[in-house]
């Protein structure tokens, strides 16, 4: 089972207690102290290994903790350290403090490792504490208490280019020409479960890592078919393939969904560069209508191309636009400084002022964005984006601040009328 999210309670290792004891050596009378420090005890370190991929390891295992120190011994014997409990970890992973939420670590590369739980500090023997005018002390420290914190684990692939689009569009199966990857591939929504990672290859050694993202729906920022576990997988990529169906009703609706659900999520994602790809060009049908389709998406400043992943037509010259692509645009530097990112849009994510006796403008820059790509022309389109401001409150929000049938509405540049 696929894992990219998981809390895990670590507990690092108690500091062993310091000895009191005092030297016994015939004819060696008031031999003095000689206890030994406490062993340290054992950290919790996590570390990123590239043969791993998923946070499943940590389902079953949700408390760890690390070795205690040993305590001192006679003769000035210092305890043996608890061991350190490494955890390993898939490369991509970012730890938060689910306390604080604060944002621990990004363990972004293979090998870096992050010290989530220092263990406690052995403590002082009894020969530590020898002094001119107490020669012979019955002190000791015990050693420092373990500690104990909850952790977010949340993972987020390492990958050059995101494959994306609705369900069915084919995405497992370009992902397995470009690449030597085997995902599973059905006639049927949902194939995919998990994101799928494949390595294209070229003439010249060269390679790009691509990520087939598992079809995303209406409402994926909200967590919608797992779209928000789905949607951070793509946010460590340099540009994305758009594939879209050739066979669905119209697929610049599904365009504009999958742009408005990623602009929710993160206004980040929205900014990558895209390759929008029309798949299932060998059908017929789809030819015959390719042509008004690329009209149309050309009329909106998008430049598409055909291609069928199936029968393998166009698809080498579309590796050869992602590489192009990918050469020109830098990797996304690591996320430790990152903010922690909203998955579910509230009423404190916008604002409604007035605007005039019966005017209101929604401020809010993810959903100015939605507004943005959505297609003003096309009814569906429209109907989308209003069951979306319902569902994030922007209906509710307009009606307590007096909104009446009639009034305006601005979003952006737009303007609605409103109907309760």
């Amino acid at each position: 089972m696929f894992l990219d999210e998981v809390e895990v309670e670590i507990t690092s290792g108690r500091g062993g207690d310091g000895a009191v004891h005092f030297r016994r050596e015939k004819y060696v009378p008031r031999g003095g102290p000689d206890g030994g420090n406490g062993g340290k005890g054992g950290d919790v370190v996590l570390e990123a290994r590239p043969t791993l991929s998923t946070l499943s390891a940590f389902r079953h295992r949700p408390a760890q903790r690390a070795a205690d120190g040993r305590p001192g011994g006679p003769g000035d014997r210092t305890g043996h350290s608890g061991d350190d409990l490494v955890l390993a970890v898939p490369v991509g992973t970012m730890v938060r403090d689910v306390e604080t939420g604060d944002l621990l670590g990004d363990l972004a590369a293979s090998g870096d490792r992050l010290v989530v739980c220092r263990g406690g500090r052995g403590g002082r023997g009894n020969a530590r504490f020898a002094t001119p005018s107490n020669q012979a002390p019955r002190l000791a420290e015990k050693g420092e208490p373990s500690r104990t914190r909850r952790l977010q684990l949340e993972l987020r692939l390492i990958a050059d280019v995101g494959i994306i689009g609705v369900p069915n569009a084919g995405k497992s199966t370009l992902l397995s020409v470009l690449t030597r990857a085997h995902p599973k591939i059905g006639d049927y929504p949902f194939t995919t479960l998990e994101p799928n990672l494949g390595v294209l290859e070229f003439d010249d050694g060269g390679s790009l890592v691509l990520a087939d993202i598992p079809g995303l729906i209406e409402g994926a920022h909200a967590g919608a078919g797992l779209g928000d576990a789905f949607l951070r997988h793509i946010q460590r990529t340099r540009l994305l393939i758009h594939l879209l169906d050739g066979m669905a009703d119209d697929p610049r609706l599904d365009q504009a969904q999958i742009n408005a659900e990623m602009a929710l999520f993160d206004d980040g994602l929205a900014q990558k560069p895209q390759i929008v790809v029309v798949n299932k060009i060998d059908i017929p049908e789809v030819r015959q209508r390719w042509p008004a389709l690329q009209r149309a998406l050309q009329a909106n400043g998008i430049h598409a191309r055909a291609i069928s992943a199936l029968a393998r037509r166009g698809t080498q010259e579309l590796a050869n636009e992602v590489r192009r692509v990918a050469q020109a645009t830098p990797p996304p530097q690591a996320a430790v400084t990152l903010p922690v990112y909203r998955r579910q849009p509230t009423l404190g994510d916008f604002a409604v002022e007035a605007e005039g006796e019966r005017t209101w403008r929604v401020r809010g820059e993810p959903l100015e964005r939605a507004a943005a790509l959505t297609y003003w022309d096309l009814l569906e389109s429209v109907r989308r984006f209003q069951r979306l401001l319902g569902r994030i409150g922007v209906e509710d929000a307009l009606r307590e601040a007096g909104a009446r049938p009639g009034d305006s509405v601005r979003i952006a540049e737009h303007e609605f009328e409103w109907q309760d």
